[in-house]
């Protein structure tokens, strides 16, 4: 039968090993310890001057994030209202292509004709005080970014690509696209067929 007496040297052996374990990590630890006390004021300098300009400028990006939401707020807040103007804007518009070209004939035409054209110009002026500005592309590239292409049409002398017709007239607020103007624009010509090009006639043979 085993005793506990033959148990006890293992135990002590164990006991022995993690005292020496323990021994052996003691002096490294020490070491990083004095390591960390024996920094330089010039160096806790540095690690101090460090720390603080990260931190100013972490207060910086955040000053400027919340001042540019704060401009995008204020530019953005009569988006929803502009986009209701627009509509009293295109029925000012139809209102003066509705008007006799011979208006002018008659006195109380042309006095209504002024006052709807007075009332469109004031209106337009208000919104550009306020940021909103037409997009009227009546000559220029069509631009997918302001413009929306109704139809194309073959039109000679403009350039494929052109806006041709403006058939409502976009608006921005700031950068932003507020709508588009509804546009046509030119067709691009079709090119030769080659084979038809063959069969013509040479008429100065």
């Amino acid at each position: 039968m085993t005793t506990s007496d033959d148990t006890a040297p293992a135990s002590n052996d164990n006991a022995d090993e993690d005292a020496v374990a323990r021994d052996d990590d003691a002096p490294e630890a020490a070491d990083e310890a004095q390591g960390e006390a024996e920094a330089t004021p010039e160096e806790q300098i540095a690690q101090l001057k460090d720390q603080l300009l990260r931190a100013l400028a972490e207060v910086e990006n955040t000053r400027r994030r919340a001042q540019r939401e704060l401009e995008d707020a204020r530019k953005y807040a009569v988006a929803n209202f502009a986009r209701d103007v627009l509509t009293v804007a295109d029925n000012l518009k139809r209102a003066l292509d509705a008007v006799p070209k011979d208006a002018e004939a008659s006195e109380d035409l042309k006095a209504l004709s002024e006052g709807v054209g007075l009332t469109e110009r004031e209106l337009l002026s208000m919104m550009e005080r306020h940021g909103i500005k037409k997009v009227d592309p009546m000559g220029q590239k069509f631009d997918p970014n302001l413009h929306q292409a109704m139809f194309e049409a073959d039109t000679p002398g403009a350039d494929p690509g052109t806006v041709i017709e403006v058939a409502q007239a976009g608006y921005v607020i700031g950068e932003r696209l507020l709508r588009p103007a509804m546009v046509g624009v030119a067709k691009k010509p079709p090119k030769a067929d080659p084979a038809e090009a063959g069969d013509e006639v040479d008429t100065q043979a």
